[in-house]
């Protein structure tokens, strides 16, 4: 079989990265990316978006009358902001959907990880649950205030995970060899320059197997974005069985018996505490499936196999391009 034209397969291999979510490997778009950091664009944008978020923050907590509400609101457009400039100006499109379309195409691989993390977690939720004190907190919450700290549990599991997630990345590209190069590139546009390149003798594309850069963090991010949704999922699950837990077991008599008061809302209560607790529990899954190797080996069974083509891939493409 006769080997494609190097502009060919470079151009096949750049349409092939991004439709798996690799977008910074193709250097215009990573061209782009770093024109959209500079701080002149960045700078000016962050600055209205801070005094839009403190002014409509400040709007909502005189109109509410609940201090809590102002940060609440600055941090969540603030998050929002980012979001969005990531996906336009930052070209995470493409990264963010093929990680959604990744994890909803394996969910039968989420049932082995749910059924051996979910009723250790359960049972011990269960009993902060059912907790006076829990529901006296919880309860008792302002929406702001149980905004704040679903953002807190939410940041500090997205800090963990890019703390620990590049030890991933560093994984894949510790051991490239020819071996790996060739297992990574079949089926791809790269399939038969890559065995010609490793047929050469003076070529030598396992050199460029580290990945760093913006190409690393396009690792990172793919990882990350797989991570949270499998988490999220989890928690959703997590929420709805306290939910109907709680419709259960939170009678009228059981109220009188805590001593909740007149006021005391159940159904707000209920909402509020597993809404707390299913926060909780993303926290706790994150921190789990990273560093317990059975749960970490279940999460990225899939995912470690796509990183190490993603970095043969890388490899051959620079060598192409270099040569080029």
């Amino acid at each position: 079989m006769s080997s494609p034209a190097p502009g060919d397969a470079i151009a096949a291999a750049d349409a092939w990265f991004l439709e798996h979510g690799l977008t910074y490997f193709v250097p215009e778009r990573r061209a782009d990316v770093r024109s959209a950091l500079r701080l002149r664009r960045t700078l000016p944008l962050l600055l209205l978006v801070a005094l839009l978020a403190a002014a409509a923050g400040a709007t909502l907590a005189w109109v509410s009358g609940q201090f809590s509400a102002a940060p609440a609101t600055l941090v969540s457009l603030g998050l929002v902001a980012a979001a969005w400039y990531a996906l336009t100006a930052l070209h995470a499109t493409a990264i963010v959907g093929w990680g959604l379309k990744r994890t909803f195409g394996g969910l039968r691989r989420l049932l082995p990880m749910t059924t051996r993390a979910l009723p250790l977690l359960l049972l011990a939720i269960t009993f902060l649950f059912i907790n006076t004190e829990m529901w006296q907190v919880g309860g008792n919450l302002s929406v702001g205030s149980l905004w704040l700290v679903v953002l807190l549990f939410a940041l500090l599991a997205v800090a963990f995970l890019l703390v620990r997630l590049p030890e991933e990345v560093d994984r894949a590209d510790d051991a490239v060899d020819d071996a790996l190069l060739l297992r990574a590139c079949a089926g791809t546009p790269l399939e038969q320059p890559c065995r010609d390149l490793v047929a050469d003798p003076g070529a030598d594309p396992a050199a460029h197997g580290e990945v760093t850069g913006y190409e690393r963090w396009n690792l990172i991010l793919v990882l990350l974005v797989v991570q949270v949704v499998q988490v999220l999922l989890l928690s959703v699950a997590v929420f709805a069985f306290l939910v109907l837990f709680g419709t259960l077991i939170m009678t009228d008599p059981v109220v009188d018996a805590w001593g909740a008061g007149e006021g005391f809302r159940e159904s707000r209560a209920l909402v509020q505490v597993s809404v707390f607790l299913a926060a909780f529990s993303g926290l706790y899954l994150t921190v789990s499936t990273v560093t317990d190797e059975t749960y970490r080996a279940q999460f990225f069974s899939g995912v470690t196999r796509e990183l190490e083509r993603a970095v043969g891939m890388r490899a051959v493409y620079l060598t192409l391009r270099e040569r080029g």
